[in-house]
C-alpha cells in the first residue's frame, strides 16, 4: 500500500511538471518579481497597512527594473477636525497622509514625495469615531500607494525616453 502511494506520489508531481506547473512564489528565472522590489518596514499601525498596499501596488513589477530594488518612506499622518457640533463635538475630519519616498536600484536612486487626504464623517456612536478613523487611514494609506508606484513609473518611463 505504501509503494501504490509512493508511485502515485511520484507520477503526479511528473504530471504537475509536464504541465508546466509552478508554485504561485518561486522565483521565475529572467522575469522580474514583486519579491524583488522589496518594501522596507514602516511603523505604526499606518505604516504596516501602507506597506501592504505597496506591496500589492508594486506586484507588477515596475518597468525598467529587472534586479532587486528597495523601497523607503518615511510616513507622516495627521488628523484634521474640520467642522464642529454647538456642543464643541467633532462631526467631520481629515485624514492627510503624507510620504517621502526613496527607491534604491543597481547603482541608481529616485527619490519624491506625495500625498494624501482623506475625509470622514464622525459618527455619534462610542468608539464609532475610532472605527472611522481606521477606515479613513486605511483608505488614505492605499491611496498614497497608488500615488508612490504612479510616481515611479512616471519617473522611470521618462528617465527611458532621455
Amino acid at each position: 500500500m505504501k509503494r501504490l502511494a509512493a508511485l502515485l506520489v511520484l507520477s503526479l508531481s511528473g504530471a504537475l511538471a509536464a504541465c508546466g506547473f509552478q508554485p504561485v512564489y518561486a522565483n521565475a528565472a529572467g522575469k522580474a518579481s514583486a519579491g524583488q522590489i522589496q518594501v522596507s518596514e514602516i511603523n505604526g499601525r499606518s505604516g504596516y497597512m501602507l506597506r501592504r498596499a505597496l506591496q500589492r501596488e508594486l506586484g507588477p513589477g515596475l518597468p525598467g527594473i529587472d534586479g532587486a530594488a528597495t523601497l523607503e518612506i518615511d510616513l507622516d499622518e495627521d488628523l484634521t477636525r474640520l467642522t464642529f457640533t454647538p456642543d464643541g463635538a467633532a462631526s467631520r475630519a481629515n485624514v492627510i497622509a503624507k510620504g517621502d519616498y526613496v527607491l534604491t536600484y543597481g547603482d541608481e536612486t529616485l527619490k519624491g514625495n506625495v500625498d494624501a487626504e482623506t475625509s470622514f464623517a464622525v459618527p455619534d456612536q462610542p468608539f464609532g469615531d475610532i472605527a472611522a478613523q481606521s477606515s479613513a487611514s486605511d483608505r488614505a494609506m492605499a491611496d498614497l500607494a497608488r500615488k508612490v508606484v504612479d510616481d515611479l513609473r512616471l519617473q522611470l518611463l521618462a528617465g527611458q525616453k532621455k
